[in-house]
């Protein structure tokens, strides 16, 4: 990976010098996230130049401490994205080596499963000619493609600020500083922040990124799309006894832990030197403020019909991540002036398919060939209403429109029903009719949650250490690491909330939601107040706080770079 100068090195929101001290370095092309869609982007951009013999330089600023360090998905891939991209990738060796064999869905009962029969399943739903991948390790080879071709990376930079011109259009972003600590003080080893200017930038963070709810905000890009929705996702990694292992084996459920009322389903991937991917998505709409997405997930793996496939086995890693819903409705404009969302930071997961990442390649390869366009024209720092144009007229769009009601489905009547409903709609739009109209999501995922007293308690069985684990040792997976003397990335727009208004009305849910136990109500015996100990150290960056806080009171800002988990094979 390519190194910055030492006095160049990274820094956090609202702790940066100002303008005029900082160092900044030129660029056409900065993108901020080296996941699938910003490695698209920035290969593609290299490709396009190397064809017409022009010249464009990319740069790459990754939080994580190397690329696919923060890195979490399923994954069953479909390769329609790197197929654009790479035509030849089997060839080049890209990490897709298990094919999809087998499909599988059940319907979880507490001790039994319900199989649908595969005929049932929409054309859309089935996995044929995917693959089983870590979606890290795919990232990983992204970036080898893109450095070999010029592209400049830089993990451990955290993007902590937009940069605007004088016109108001983003012309770059700014790292924070490096060694300030908690009090805002600069420690022995204090590095400052620096500026990346572009004549355009492309936010591809993932869900819920930090500079990408800035630039919606700041250009009210959602002003005509519906409320994004999202999901937890949560993950573990298992090396299973071989007797247990089935090569390109993909099974998803509904149904049990989760009541009717409570959307989510699992994923179990056979894959590599006996690996299951194994994890469990609860819809972050749940009403219930007694819920733990996470328990819910070690209650599952419980079940006989899951247990038998992990009994014998080792558990290898384990991490979160929030992930968008929202679908067709909830993508907001994309293209604002100086730059451009995509991949998750937009939203393009087609939930009923569990997949993401094919769409988010395609919308880095969209973004990229509009602004090399641009800047072939002379160009910079305008709205690239080419991209829009591109997607607009896309397979992205027609395919995320397809599912567009299946998600309001299943809100409004239910998981069995809606998926029933949902199932409907879908096999109409593949004969080539359907609901003619797009259904509302209705409110934001927060606004869902109930108060404490209208809920009864979830008794949650204790983990048994053979197949379900406490959080403590399932973050110790994680690898999850913070310099624990700076400021705070998990920060509160009213310190008070959390007791006054959330402990009271929803027993303050962040203690359940979170699945890293960062969020502790403390009482003390010295004092009869309680009060809210945010354990910053154990944050697996997955957004969720930022998204479900009823009183909408936690923003997520970027903690110093390399900070957070460092998944492998995830």
């Amino acid at each position: 990976m390519t190194e910055l100068p030492v006095n160049q090195v990274n820094a956090r929101q609202g702790w940066a010098l100002a303008p005029e001290e900082r160092e900044a370095m030129e660029y056409d092309v900065v993108i901020v996230g080296a996941g699938p869609a910003g490695l698209s982007a920035a290969i593609r951009l290299k490709q396009m130049a190397e064809a017409n013999g022009k010249e464009v330089s990319v740069c790459v600023l990754e939080k994580g401490s190397e690329i696919g360090a923060h890195i979490l998905s399923g994954a069953v891939i479909d390769p329609v994205g790197i197929n654009r991209l790479f035509p030849d990738w089997k060839e080049l060796g890209a990490p897709l080596e298990t094919p999809v064999t087998s499909d599988r869905f059940l319907v979880l009962g507490p001790a039994g499963a319900l199989p649908l029969p595969n005929f049932m399943l929409p054309p859309l739903m089935k996995n044929h000619g995917n693959y089983i991948a870590s979606l890290g390790n795919v990232a990983r080879w992204l970036g080898e493609q893109a450095e070999s071709m010029g592209v400049e990376i830089y993990p451990g930079f955290a993007a902590a600020e937009l940069l605007f011109d004088e016109n108001g259009a983003v012309r770059g972003v700014a790292t924070g500083d490096m060694g300030v600590s908690k009090t805002g003080e600069r420690k022995d080893g204090w590095m400052p922040g620096m500026e990346l200017h572009a004549k355009y930038t492309f936010l591809a963070e993932g869900v819920r990124g930090s500079l990408s709810k800035a630039a919606i905000a700041q250009y009210n890009l959602d002003a005509d799309s519906d409320f994004q929705k999202f999901g937890i996702g949560i993950k573990e990694l298992w090396q299973v006894a071989p007797e247990n292992h089935k090569p390109g084996y993909v099974q998803h459920t509904l149904g049990w832990p989760l009541d009717n009322s409570t959307g989510g389903g699992s994923w179990l991937y056979h894959f590599g030197d006996n690996f299951v991917s194994i994890g469990f998505v609860t819809h972050l709409n749940y009403q219930n403020p007694h819920l733990s997405p996470y328990d819910e997930f070690q209650r599952f793996k419980m079940h006989p019909v899951i247990r038998q496939t992990l009994e014998g086995g080792k558990r290898v890693s384990y991490g979160a991540r929030a992930i968008t819903e929202g679908g067709y409705q909830s993508v907001p404009k994309l293209a604002f002036p100086g730059g451009a969302l995509i991949g998750c930071s937009a939203g393009f997961v087609n939930v009923p398919r569990i997949k993401g990442s094919h769409n988010a390649m395609e919308t880095g390869i969209m973004a990229a060939e509009a602004a090399f366009a641009a800047l072939d024209e002379g160009r910079s720092n305008d709205e690239l209403s080419a991209y829009q144009q591109a997607y607009d007229e896309s397979r992205v769009a027609k395919e995320l429109k397809m599912v567009r009601n299946v998600k309001p489905l299943l809100t409004k009547f239910g998981n069995i029903f809606g998926t029933m409903l949902g199932g409907v709609e879908m096999w109409m739009r593949t004969l080539g009719i359907g609901l003619p109209f797009t259904l509302s999501h209705g409110k934001p995922d927060h606004a869902a949650m109930k108060k404490a007293d209208e809920c009864k308690p979830i008794d949650y069985p204790k983990p048994d250490g053979e197949v379900a684990f406490d959080k403590l040792s399932s973050v110790f997976l994680s690898a999850t690491n913070h310099e624990e003397d700076q400021p705070a990335h998990l920060t509160l727009k009213n310190v008070s909330v959390p007791v006054d208004v959330n402990l009271p009305e929803y027993d303050e849910p962040a203690q359940r939601y979170c699945p890293a136990g960062v969020y502790e109500i403390v009482r003390e015996e010295a004092s009869e107040n309680p009060r809210l100990q945010i354990n910053a150290q154990n944050c697996v960056h997955c957004k969720t706080c930022d998204i479900k806080d009823p009183s909408q009171n936690i923003n997520w800002v970027v903690p110093e770079g390399a900070g957070g988990p460092n998944y492998p094979n995830m």
